[in-house]
């Protein structure tokens, strides 16, 4: 049930990357338009003359800013429209039409509610008494405002109907009627009863979504600070679009008159701003949620390139460089953050901590500085210029971000060069051997090989051959696809693909590849519709699988204890169910003794007794944390049979403990192992769960 629901999430969150890849070109239309339209503008850098009211130009220039206005006025139905297209399995085309209608019906009998109930009179004014802000136009239709979560909630009910009925078969007499074409019909009559639910119990969770946005708001720059640390951490499981598009979007994010109208949040208010030319300094309170990722992204991740860069081996120096050059490029441009910090984040999480940190810390610097600098998609140079240079230092006190943001530099670098040489952490060009990962480089391509071909391909191969592979769809950097059978995927044949990490959960898996993978999920499905690959694929498909498997290296963790095997997400312990020390496995046990799970040395003895460190002859370090919460013990009812530097065998005592007596005085003893180093294999697979016995196979550990 759990995984369902994170798959869910997850296809929230790609399906919100539609919408939002339209925020950039509307924000360049309504910034470029604003800007030179503006009188100040014009009159302190002397452009009247060509670009006065009258001009050319300036009528050109209107024309872009009413374009782009457009687009963030409508935003509500370009959700609908983008979410039902994301979340939809088949014939997305029809579910986009569909949730067009759904979003006409559902607006449509709200309105006639309003005005039987006298809250909207005949002449369309806003009758005397009603709330202020509680009522907009949307599409043309005098509706409530709901603002984008009216979208989410058509585009979400949409597709859920879409992929419930687009095959239903209807009698012969009404076949017309059947399959995709049943979907717009079953979808225009659901909302009109959705669009009479959303009249009666909209307006208090209306006056709820205030309350959290006044509690968000009201907790200052600590609520400022959470919010980048949350952010940030959802960012490897591709569900930050999830979290923070609320705040943007709605009045969890804050609510503000502009121009007499009530804006409702963050980026809306900013952009509301922007195109009212009587705004004098804009709202930090409204850009908290993204004014500080201009520090980060085009100064911090920066700085940690260059300490990775540093910290490379000689010999390795001039291929990490060239990798960390283009991300760091990346992320100051576009403010695209995940192929440097997916750089360092498979092969060195103790970084990707400190980036959380430091990250979400930015946003709460930015908020104290009274920064003020929209931005589109991201936090990028060309965002930081057009609303941030181009309005001018006294609206958004951009200049601010320059010393921070040096700092930040400096920072990033000395904290990730020290922790990468204190820990000897394997960063790009410390690798203890040649980097595998590659198949074909940019020489491979121009001496004859069709990678517009081959590469998906063996990308489909990867993931167990065309039969298994359900829905593809991508974000900013990850394919991600929905598998029928997650135990066909062959990790090593995508690592061979160019993957830069691999992410499984229940039947999803996400491959990393950076801003190119558009192009790889567009060449993938294209491929998937033709018919079987030419002898050419088929033979690099067999070599390399051939390889793959004589390369392979596997190593075994077996049953430690007696008991209940698990998985690691039904721990009750958000560290541990949330793999947040690594990935493996757990026992309820049902004796209280423990064996090693590995050849190996013991590598430390906590001093509360509770939890053993060993390193594998394979060099997994695995970690047996015996009981949850256990270290409130200090150590007693613990009897530990090894120390620190000795050799054991799988099978060998490590501890014993009283179960009962532990039990009784009410510890939970699940007792996690966990492979420490995990983010250093191609995979980690659990073979079997329920009641073992100890030394039974458990873990298959692959590299």
């Amino acid at each position: 049930m759990k995984n369902r629901y994170f798959d869910v999430l997850q296809r929230m969150g790609r399906s919100f990357m539609l919408p939002l890849a339209v925020l950039p070109a509307a924000g360049l239309l309504l910034g470029l338009g604003s800007s030179f339209t503006n009188e100040t503008i014009i009159e302190a850098y002397g452009l009247s003359a060509i670009l006065g009211k009258g001009t050319v130009l300036y009528g050109l220039l209107t024309v872009m800013q009413k374009s782009g206005k457009v687009l963030f006025d409508n935003l509500p139905i370009i959700f609908a429209v983008g979410i039902a297209i994301g979340m939809a399995k088949r014939e997305k085309e029809v579910a986009a039409l569909a949730a067009v209608i759904a979003y006409f019906s559902m607006n449509a009998s709200i309105n006639a509610l309003l005005v039987i109930t006298g809250k909207v009179l005949e002449n369309g004014t806003v009758a005397n008494g009603v709330l202020a802000g509680t009522i907009t136009t949307s599409v043309g239709i005098q509706t409530l405002q709901m603002g984008v979560f009216g979208g989410i909630i058509t585009g979400m009910g949409v597709a859920a109907l879409h992929n419930r009925f687009h095959r239903i078969e209807v009698p012969n007499a009404l076949s017309f009627f059947g399959g995709s074409r049943f979907v717009p019909i079953i979808s225009a009559l659901v909302y009109v009863f959705v669009g009479i639910l959303m009249f009666f119990i909209w307006p208090p969770i209306q006056s709820g979504i205030y309350s959290l946005g006044g509690l968000v708001t009201g907790t200052g720059y600590l609520g400022t600070l959470i919010f980048g640390l949350v952010k940030r951490v959802l960012v490897p499981f591709g569900l930050h679009h999830v979290f923070y598009i609320p705040f943007w979007q709605t009045a969890v994010g804050g609510t503000m008159e502009v121009s007499g109208d009530l804006i409702m949040g963050g980026q809306n208010i900013f952009f509301a701003q922007l195109a009212d030319p009587q705004t004098v300094q804009f709202s930090a309170q409204a850009c908290r949620y993204f004014s500080g990722e201009f520090i980060f992204m085009i100064f911090g991740l920066p700085g940690a390139a260059l300490a990775m860069y540093h910290c490379a081996k000689p010999e390795k120096k001039k291929l990490a460089g060239g990798l960390l050059l283009s991300a760091a490029l990346t992320s100051m441009a576009t403010g695209i953050t995940e192929p440097i910090e997916f750089t360092f984040l498979f092969v060195a999480p103790m970084l990707f901590g400190v980036q959380v940190v430091l990250a979400g810390a930015a946003y709460m610097f930015a908020h104290i500085l009274n920064i003020a600098v929209g931005l589109t998609f991201s936090g990028g140079l060309v965002d930081l210029f057009l609303f941030g240079i181009l309005q001018g230092n006294d609206k958004t006190n951009w200049m601010r971000l320059i010393p921070i943001g040096i700092l930040y530099f400096a920072v990033y670098y000395f904290v990730f060069k020290f922790l990468i040489l204190k820990f000897d952490l394997k960063t790009p060009g410390r690798e203890d051997e040649e980097d595998e990962s590659r198949l074909y480089t940019k020489e491979d391509y121009n001496q004859g090989r069709d990678a517009a071909l081959q590469l998906p391909a063996l990308i489909a191969a990867g993931l167990g051959g065309k039969k298994n592979i359900g829905d593809i769809d991508c974000c900013a950097t990850r394919l991600r696809c929905g598998l029928s059978d997650i135990g066909l995927v062959d990790d090593k044949i995508l690592q061979r693909t160019g993957s830069r990490g691999i992410l499984k959960r229940a039947n999803s898996i996400q491959i990393i590849y950076g801003p190119q993978v558009t192009i790889i999920k567009s060449q993938l499905e294209e491929y998937l519709k033709r018919g079987k690959e030419d002898r050419k694929t088929r033979k690099i498909i067999e070599e390399i699988g051939q390889k793959a498997e004589e390369e392979s290296q596997v190593e075994i963790v077996y049953a430690p204890i007696k008991g209940k095997i698990i998985e690691l997400e039904q721990v009750p312990d958000e560290v541990f169910s949330g793999g947040m020390l690594g990935e493996g496995f757990a026992v309820i046990p049902e004796e209280g003794a423990v064996f090693s799970p590995v050849d190996g040395i013991i590598s430390a003895v906590f001093h509360t007794k509770h939890a053993i460190a060993m390193t594998s002859t394979g060099n997994a370090e695995v970690l047996i944390h015996m009981g949850l919460n256990t270290v409130k013990l200090g150590g007693k009812g613990f009897d530990i049979k090894v120390e620190p530097g000795q050799k054991v065998k799988t099978g060998d005592l490590l501890a014993q403990f009283d179960l009962e007596d532990m039990k009784s005085a009410g510890f939970d003893m699940t007792t996690p192992v966990v492979i420490s180093n995990s983010s250093e294999y191609i995979s980690i697979t659990l073979e079997q769960t329920g009641e073992q016995e100890v030394g039974t196979d458990i873990l298959m550990i692959n590299w």
